[in-house]
């Protein structure tokens, strides 16, 4: 985006950024109109994004540290002090292409490792990292670079709120964020494929037609702050946390700027571009000192600085992206949906997909996207999303799961289209092998973790599971076995960073909260205590705000003094105990236990702003006694 930003608050430069912009959508026109684009070649590439993780497999937020030490020009920034990025050569789609994609992926993914390494980290390909919490996606986490700090400020001004994200899932996550860290969460591996001018409607037509059935087969997202949502929740999370629209406009179903798109293209590339201008606000701008039709009246290339850096603050799913290659521009198609991980050859291989479906598809004299509503094509995308493999997906006409849509007819598709560009035999058996077993098992990274998950059960604390999950992500990923070979993740005894997972109240805290009113008769609350075996109860008002505390002790004091036959109605706020003394979830353990012994209090309620979020008890605390001692001595002995 560069680094001499606008304020977007100052009206004549946003005036004169928008001129420059419409400028570029001339000139535009006219290089397209005189055929001065790259032709006769496609080229494919990538951008992948990493997670900066620690020993404890939570975010490390030391970014600026890893580029400072690997010191190499493809690695760059991301929105958060945890990401990464990395800038892959363009490569001919021809012969060695996927082969030189995967070597230069384990390549850069090593080098960006190796300076983690000295900074107490470590690099993890996922499409969202297992251990994050909310508490890490403060504006602190953000990489401190002017443009993401005017980005955020824009955001918010358009929005005039919070940010609010609602996925219903395997569970349900709904929950508001004051800035735009939220999109820090997902990371991604972004696919490009290079199309001449007069073929871009097409190609982009396929893209949109086939990204449903190759999203199915690559989820590897389905978790988001410790709750199982969709398959690959990073589709559902992007679209609400840059979503910009007030109240206002989603009344009136304007457009996200994260969207799919609403049909399909009919002409060129402006017709996407024209689009965007229209409907999405200036969220960034530069000071542009160039005038495209000049540079064209010389014989040059414009950069469109203006275009691009708009163009870049529009999320479509497929992104029409302009770029400069030697003395030629070109256009290519950047494929947006594909998560990082789980690791590089399972990333490539999903790439391998994509290109062969493109360039077979491209072969047939009728094209799919003729014989199929643009509806189905979006509804397949969302499916896939939330459903991975056993999504619904319309081809043709005919309705299927998508595991038998890739089985039966895309991956023989691909693998035509392979052959036809003359990539490598063995190459294509490697890559498209992998899919085809991922698929026939039905293991993607999404299905691997939910697995593990359904396998740990309710052993060990939340915090505990999630880190497992992780570790054991991270060493099959340093082996590079795809995801389908790996044994489902486990938990036998603490792992062996135990006792990172019981530093702060919020990791062994329970979340699992039963709660009373206090207009609830006190019946109620005494059989939930006797059914579910607990000696407190909480009470909360109608808006989920802490008011109090009944405990089994009060019900007892009741029954002593033999007011129970006397006050069969009596009501929980008559014997709680009103704003009892809470604690947040970055409480650190030894300083509850201090707490909650010298208090002389055996629950302690835990609350982020004013919601309740879990409860400490004499119970857990003597539970995270035992395993910590557990662990204590069996370190000893070794």
């Amino acid at each position: 985006m560069g680094e001499q930003n606008i304020s977007t608050s100052d009206d004549d430069q946003l005036r004169n950024f928008m001129k420059k912009l419409l400028d570029d959508v001339v000139a535009l026109e006219r290089l397209l109109e005189t055929d001065r684009f790259e032709t006769g070649v496609r080229r494919v590439g990538a951008e992948q994004e990493m997670f900066l993780v620690d020993r404890s497999l939570r975010p490390a937020s030391v970014v600026m540290e890893v580029l400072e030490r690997a010191q190499d020009p493809r690695l760059t920034t991301e929105l958060a002090r945890f990401n990464l990025e990395a800038n892959l050569s363009p490569q001919v789609f021809n012969a060695a292409c996927l082969r030189r994609m995967e070597d230069e992926l384990n390549e850069v993914v090593g080098v960006a490792r190796d300076a983690a390494r000295h900074c107490g980290a470590d690099i993890l390909l996922t499409g969202i990292l297992p251990t994050l919490r909310k508490a890490d996606l403060g504006l602190d986490n953000m990489t401190p670079k002017p443009r993401y700090l005017e980005l955020n400020r824009t955001l918010r001004r358009l929005r005039g709120d919070d940010f609010h994200v609602l996925i219903r899932g395997i569970e349900e996550l709904e929950t508001t964020h004051d800035n735009v860290m939220l999109e820090s969460c997902n990371t991604s591996f972004q696919v490009h494929f290079q199309v001449s001018p007069r073929e871009f409607a097409k190609f982009y037509n396929l893209a949109q037609a086939i990204t449903g059935p190759l999203l199915a087969a690559a989820v590897n997202s389905p978790v988001l702050l410790k709750h199982r949502l969709w398959h690959e929740t990073r589709i559902a999370l992007f679209e609400r946390s840059v979503d910009t629209r007030s109240q206002i406009r989603v009344d009136r179903a304007a457009r996200p700027r994260v969207h799919f798109g609403d049909g399909w293209i009919q002409q060129s590339v402006l017709e996407i571009f024209r689009e965007d201008i229209a409907r999405f606000r200036i969220l960034i701008a530069n000071a542009i000192d160039e005038d495209p039709m000049q540079v064209i009246e010389r014989g040059g290339i414009p950069q469109f600085g203006a275009l691009r850096l708009h163009n870049g603050t529009v999320y479509r799913w497929n992104r029409a992206c302009y770029g400069i290659s030697g003395d030629k521009a070109h256009l290519r198609i950047e494929n947006r949906v594909l998560p990082s991980g789980p690791t590089v050859l399972d990333e490539v291989a999903n790439a391998a997909f994509f290109f062969g479906m493109m360039a077979a598809l491209a072969e047939d004299e009728r094209p799919v996207f003729k014989d199929m509503s643009f509806e189905d094509a979006k509804s397949n995308f969302f499916n896939a999303a939330r459903d991975g493999l056993k999504a619904q997906q319309s081809w043709k006409g005919r309705t299927m799961s998508a595991q038998e849509l890739i089985l039966n007819e895309l991956l023989p598709t691909a693998r035509w289209g392979l052959q036809h560009v003359k990539v490598d035999g063995s190459d294509i058996d490697r890559y498209l092998g992998t899919i085809e077993e991922r698929v026939r098992k039905g293991t993607t990274g999404a299905q691997w973790m939910l697995n593990s998950l359904h396998a740990m059960g309710e052993q060990g604390t939340s915090d505990v599971r999630y880190r497992t999950l992780s570790s054991a992500m991270l060493t099959n990923q340093k082996s590079g076995a795809p995801v389908h070979t790996w044994e489902t993740a486990r938990l036998e005894g603490e792992p062996k960073t135990w006792r990172d997972s019981y530093q702060t109240a919020g990791q062994f805290m329970s979340t699992d909260i039963f709660t009373v009113q206090p207009s609830d008769i006190i019946d109620l609350a005494a059989n939930i205590m006797d059914w579910k075996k607990i000696r407190h109860i909480l009470v909360e008002d109608e808006e989920g705000r802490l008011v109090g505390l009944l405990s089994h002790r009060a019900l007892i004091r009741m029954v002593a003094r033999g007011a129970r036959g006397a006050q069969d109605n009596a009501t929980v706020a008559q014997l709680m105990v009103k704003n009892p003394l809470t604690i947040g979830p970055e409480m650190p353990t030894l300083e509850v236990m201090k707490l909650m012994r010298e208090r002389g209090i055996s629950c302690l309620p835990v609350v982020e702003g004013d919601k309740l979020v879990g409860v400490i008890t004499e119970r857990d605390l003597i539970d995270v006694s035992a395993k910590l001692l557990e662990s204590y001595l069996r370190d000893a002995q070794q």
